[in-house]
């Protein structure tokens, strides 16, 4: 059994109650690991067990006291959870210190400082961590250092390279693993059970094999259309010389196809980035010797693609720049362009 519904993070989960039954939780925290495998859910159901009044020190929410009830309900008074707007590129420092007329007596910097209401301690959980920006992170130095006396800070985010080095020597890292295949392939046959559908064996074996230990990115492969776009993809990525038009016409249809909100067209275009960023950095790691787990497709494409180790490492670099273009909210219509463009010339 699975603690608290969340596969594949048994072992951090007993580093935590370990460490809560001998008084030895920390003030800061910061999970890493890629996006899709749990962190964000892990933060707030060990939050909500920390803070749950029925708790046995086994670190487990008994999801029936008040404590609970609230924090299942995104109502708790001692949970703070602060993320980037999706309009925003970054954090913004309001959230952290209040606005410009209330800094310092607003956000969540002030609010730990607060006495408790309902649990005994403060929580925060802040989500994107990747997102924050040098002034904010400054900001938050002094609260990771020197947490309010109980006070628990969980930053999560995806890589340390995106912390700020001063952000990483202040919390405790613990690292998430991607998930396996058979966790994948159970939570998505599960899911699907539950809506009254069932996959079959080979639909849910290259689910798992092309989401890469990520979820999330098993969810949108649930996509019939995300996964024939992939093949897609991969074969025109694979073409000398590249087809800058066609593969820009492509990565726009497939973008708009999913509808008007710029939110799921945004997801959209980080899944073709991800993509293209996993055929070059496969094609890389090939050139070098060096065993690189590929499905068929994958394989079969990064094989016909002659390209030397400088054009690979220049493809590479151009889409890992576009994938921080999405993030920091550039016209996606724009960075396709830009993207494409460049992949052409290298």
């Amino acid at each position: 059994m699975s603690w608290e519904g969340i596969e594949g993070h048994d072992q951090i989960a007993n580093r935590f109650s370990s460490a809560e039954a001998a008084g030895r939780i920390a003030g800061s925290y910061l999970f890493i690991g890629q996006e899709g495998i749990g962190k964000a859910t892990f933060a707030k159901s060990l939050t909500m067990a920390l803070a749950c009044e029925g708790s046995e020190n086994n670190l487990t929410a008994c999801h029936k006291c008040n404590s609970c009830i609230q924090a299942l309900a995104g109502t708790h008074p001692d949970i703070d959870i602060v993320q980037k707007p999706t309009e925003r590129t970054t954090i913004p420092l309001e959230s952290l210190i209040g606005s410009p007329d209330q800094r310092l007596r607003a956000g969540l910097c002030w609010r730990l400082l607060l006495r408790p209401q309902l649990a005994s301690r403060k929580f925060a959980i802040l989500l994107d961590a990747d997102h924050l920006s040098e002034e904010a992170a400054n900001c938050l130095l002094k609260t990771l250092e020197e947490p309010p006396p109980g006070a628990v800070v969980i930053l999560v985010g995806t890589t340390l390279e995106r912390q700020l080095p001063t952000i990483r020597s202040r919390c405790q890292v613990i690292r998430f693993s991607p998930l396996s295949d058979d966790i994948i392939k159970h939570v998505i046959q599960t899911e699907q059970q539950q809506n009254g559908q069932d996959l079959t064996d080979s639909t849910l074996d290259e689910i798992a094999r092309i989401a890469q230990g990520s979820l999330s990115k098993a969810r949108l492969f649930l996509d019939e259309e995300l996964t024939s776009f992939r093949t897609k993809l991969f074969k025109m990525l694979s073409e000398k010389p590249l087809r800058g038009v066609d593969l820009t016409r492509a990565t726009i249809g497939i973008v708009e196809a999913v509808g008007k909100e710029p939110s799921l067209r945004r997801t959209r275009l980080r899944l073709v980035l991800d993509l293209s960023i996993d055929f070059f950095r496969t094609k890389l790691h090939v050139i070098h010797g060096i065993p690189c787990p590929a499905d068929a497709i994958l394989e079969s494409t990064i094989h016909a693609w002659s390209a030397s180790p400088e054009e690979i490492t220049q493809c590479l670099e151009y889409s890992l720049d576009a994938r921080q273009g999405v993030d920091r909210n550039a016209n996606l219509g724009i960075l396709v362009d830009a993207w494409t463009a460049n992949l052409e010339r290298a």
